[in-house]
């Protein structure tokens, strides 16, 4: 049992970072994009600020939590004996889900970007992309798409 713990931890910390996080790339379209006309208009960067996205986990929290709560409760089953050892496993258990969704809810931030743009017809615009391209002030951007649905792309 002492030796199945590490394997059990490795495997969770593992499974905790299953967040699909390219929709959150401006170089990722989903395939209802594809094929699809977007709008496109022209800006300037005026501001940049590095933040991260809390991506969701597709799992929704249950190999964090449940993963926890397992290992948890198999640390505290060692301790004790009698009602004890019962009492340890019960708080090993919540202290491990609490424990195991924090270690997936940090795994599942992404680093990126919080571009102001200000558009050419004098608009300005903040949008929340992942990091995976470089921007600076200055930059002129392309705006690809509308709403709730928009890259930003080098011009």
């Amino acid at each position: 049992m002492k030796r199945l713990l590490p394997v059990l931890a490795i495997s969770l910390l593992t499974l905790a970072g299953c967040a699909n996080t390219a929709p959150y790339s401006g170089n990722v379209y989903s395939g209802n994009q594809a094929k699809s006309a977007q709008t496109v208009s022209f800006g300037t960067i005026t501001a940049l600020r590095q933040v991260q996205i809390q991506a969701d986990s597709r799992a929704g929290g249950l190999i964090g939590s449940g993963g926890g709560a397992v290992i948890g409760g198999l640390l505290g089953n060692q301790i004790g004996g009698g009602s004890g050892r019962d009492l340890a496993t019960v708080a090993g258990a919540i202290g491990g889900a609490v424990a195991g969704t924090k270690v997936e809810e940090a795994s599942n931030r992404i680093p990126a970007w919080e571009i102001e743009i200000r558009k050419d017809n004098g608009q300005s615009v903040v949008v929340v992309q992942k990091a995976d391209q470089n921007f600076q002030v200055g930059q002129r951007v392309r705006l690809i798409g509308s709403g709730n649905n928009v890259s930003v792309a080098p011009y």
